[in-house]
């Protein structure tokens, strides 16, 4: 599945609009930086992963969660579904193919830095549709705290409290939560999210606990070689 034609040219209008863009890893990579980077899968894929930004990785490879961090993700996802270790990149790159991949913003920042709150409201309501019209799963693990209280972006303060409390948790890595989201086009849809703590090997704190906690919400969501599919 791809974007729509009008949705490719509104991403890379908005790109055009903002600054911060990392240009000299694409050009690097011989990649366009106005091309957002999504790695939207089928349409009817069951579950996916929300996180926060490209890095320099998805940008040579043009396709989101592929750096250390994703790999740690994926090398959860194959042992989950086949039950051995992931042998090799390419099988890295397959067993994404089960699910559906997003971020906050699909372009890779200077610094690898989070995108600031201007630019993610700049791309919320292009990503919204993209999430409500391009994919028909509605239950998503999000990576780390910017992803997770993406969803309150546009939303109420009441709302906004809620997520933030959610995230204060103790239990927040175990529990669930959902949550309602509204397009431009006044179409709406509610998703129930899953967090999780970033599995970039900075995030000291919680990498070396990741794939436990990855493996625990596989095992609650079902997650097997036969029910990949809606």
């Amino acid at each position: 599945m791809s974007l729509t034609p009008r949705q490719q040219k509104k991403f890379k209008t908005l790109a055009a609009e903002i600054e911060g863009i990392d240009v000299e890893v694409y050009e690097r990579f011989e990649r366009d930086p106005l091309e957002p980077i999504i790695g939207l899968g089928k349409p009817n894929l069951r579950i996916g992963f929300f996180g926060r930004d490209p890095g320099r990785d998805e940008v040579r490879h043009g396709e989101p969660f592929i750096g250390a961090g994703g790999q740690l993700v994926r090398k959860a996802l194959y042992e989950q579904l086949y039950g051995e270790s992931m042998p090799d990149f390419e099988a890295s790159k397959a067993v994404g193919e089960h699910f559906f991949w997003i971020n906050t913003v699909p372009y890779k920042p200077v610094g690898n830095k989070a995108w600031s709150m201007k630019v993610k409201r700049h791309f919320h309501n292009l990503m919204n549709e993209v999430l409500i019209s391009r994919w028909k799963g509605r239950t998503l693990i999000t990576l780390g705290r910017e992803a997770f209280l993406w969803f309150g972006i546009g939303r109420s303060k009441e709302e906004r409290a809620r997520l933030e409390a959610f995230w204060k948790r103790d239990d927040r890595f175990e529990s669930s939560i959902e949550v309602t989201l509204e397009d431009d086009q006044g179409e709406t849809q509610t998703f129930t999210l899953y967090p999780l703590p970033h599995p970039s090997p900075l995030n000291q704190t919680w990498y070396t606990r990741f794939p436990g906690l990855l493996k625990q919400r596989l095992e609650q969501l079902e997650v097997r070689q036969d029910n990949l599919t809606l």
